[in-house]
Order: structure tokens, then sequence, then C-alpha cells
């Protein structure tokens, strides 16, 4: 819809934004402390957001259940997403782990209809279906000696990626509603930072020692991760949720495997299968086919907001 323009213009930036993610957290990866990166992260982004908010509207008052929901959010989006990351990239690469993520319109579909009972028709049953062949099709496709079990772990926890993000997506929109999205962003991610932060504290990862490690790049690559990655990319994310719903916005993470093979291509020397570029397509196809029968058939999971139940007009 041409009304709606600008928040697709701002989805496509974000979806780039995330691709060149996974070629900054694989840089990251390779040798630092996944809870450091995590803390350092969202320290940052934490950060970034506070001072937009403070100099957008200021502070917005919460209610214990608010506070509750924000605690929720912040552990599956911030805390457990992070995890899952960098461990996960420590054993696979960028290009790889970016189509792992690109079925997260799939799941998130799946997560509407189980939980939420959205109808979903043949076109969007299709398309789900391909999204999980395609992703199938990148897990079993092994890059040229990268045998092993390690690859399997990787593949499980990008998934992890996955399954945090779509909880962080869908039950984020009543609170969104309520309090609106960058004042939610900023909490959520406020508070992930924190369990974060408390984790590499109490494990030894977040010490004086291993500051002094990292690196220029390293120092660049988290600026890009936190001020970029996060802060930016997920205000305007949430802001797309708020105006087209969590299943249309969460379409538009089938562009993030363009960017992340681009770069990973081009920046790390990554090298890519016929199978696996197979497996992307099936994944991006079926994605196409689920944000357009979403955006014309029925309602998206955050039109219904607390009840996450499809409208009756638009049925």
């Amino acid at each position: 819809m041409p009304s709606n323009l600008c928040t697709y213009l701002k989805l496509a930036l974000v979806s780039m934004i995330w691709g060149g993610t996974f070629v900054a957290g694989r840089v990251l990866a390779s040798g630092l402390d996944p809870l450091l990166l995590g803390s350092l992260r969202f320290a940052l982004a934490s950060l970034v957001l506070l001072i937009f908010l403070l100099l957008k509207q200021g502070l917005v008052r919460v209610n214990t259940v608010q506070a509750l929901q924000i605690a929720g959010l912040g552990f599956s989006g911030i805390y457990a997403y992070t995890l899952f990351f960098f461990h996960g990239l420590h054993y696979t690469d960028a290009s790889r782990a970016s189509l792992i993520v690109a079925t997260n319109p799939a799941v998130m579909a799946l997560v509407a209809y189980l939980c939420f009972r959205q109808r979903l028709d043949r076109a969007q049953l299709l398309g789900v279906a391909l999204c999980l062949l395609g992703a199938a099709a990148v897990v079993l496709a092994r890059a040229p000696g990268a045998i092993g079990q390690g690859n399997w772990i990787g593949d499980a926890l990008i998934f992890g990626c996955v399954l945090s993000w779509v909880i962080f997506s869908v039950f984020c929109t009543h609170l969104v509603k309520q309090i609106g999205a960058l004042p939610t962003v900023t909490y959520a991610v406020f508070a992930g930072a924190a369990m974060l932060g408390v984790h590499a504290l109490v494990t030894g990862s977040l010490s004086i020692s291993a500051l002094r490690l990292l690196s220029a790049r390293d120092l660049a690559s988290l600026v890009y991760l936190g001020a970029l990655g996060s802060a930016l990319a997920y205000v305007l994310y949430y802001d797309a949720i708020s105006t087209i719903g969590a299943t249309r916005a969460g379409s538009f993470i089938a562009l993030n495997p363009l960017t992340a093979v681009a770069a990973g291509a081009l920046l790390l020397g990554e090298r890519l299968t016929t199978p696996m570029m197979l497996g992307g397509a099936l994944v991006i196809l079926g994605i196409l086919l689920i944000n357009r029968e979403k955006a014309t058939l029925s309602s998206p999971v955050s039109s219904a907001g607390s009840t996450c139940r499809p409208d009756p007009e638009r049925e």
C-alpha cells in the first residue's frame, strides 16, 4: 500500500543493517567471549537509545505488569538471542547463519497459527513449507571442508535466534501500543543488557584485562552492532510492527541473507555452494508468499492487540 511505503523502506534499511551484523558478529566471534561481546554491544545500544529517548520524548512511566513484560522481552530478544547469536557464529559462517535466520517469518506464521489460531490458507502453507525446505537445504549443504559436529551445534544455536526473535516480535505488540515503540525498545534493550552484564561479571567474562584485548577492528564491529544493528534497527523495526504488524514486518528479514551473503563473500572470503544458494532462493520465495497473503487476506498478529486474534473485518 502506498501509505506504508515509508515503513517498507525503513524495513528494507533494517534488513540491510541486520545482514551486516552477521559479518560483524563473525569477525568478533572468532576469538572473543560471547558474553563479553553481548554485554558491550547492548551496553552501547542502551546508551544510544537512552540519549535518543531523552531527546525525543523523555522517560515513560511503566506499571508492574509492563515492567515484567519488558523483562521478558529483554530476556528473549536480547539476552537469549545474543548468546545464541555469538555462540552460533563461533561454529558457522555468516552466510549460512543469515539463511537459517531467514526462516523467521515462517516460524512466526506457525506460532500465529498454533498459539493464536490465525488462519493459514494454501498459499501461506506453501510459503511456510518452502521456507522450512529451503532452511533444511542450507543446513544439510555442508560447505567444503566444514564437516563435523560443530556445524550442527552452530545451526541449532542460530535457529535458537529465530525462536527468540519470534517471541520478541509477537509478544511485544500490546506493550508497544501502550507506551510506544521507542520506550519499549529502550527499556527492553536496557533489561537485556543488564542481564548480560551481570552474567558476564559473575563468570569473569567482563574484566579490565578482557577489554584491553579488544583491537580497533573489534571496537569498530561493536559500534556497528550496538549503534546501528541494535539501537537504530530495533527502533525502526518496532515502529514498523506498530504500523503493519509482526508477521508482515518480520517477512522483511528475507532480505538479510542478500546483504549477509554479499558482505560475507566480499569481506570474509566465505564460499557458497549451489545447494545453499538454492535453499536461500526457496526461503525467499516462501516468505514472499507469506507476506503477500498476509497483506491481503488476513490481519497481522499484532493487529489483534493483547488477544492476538484476527480482525473479523479483514477475514
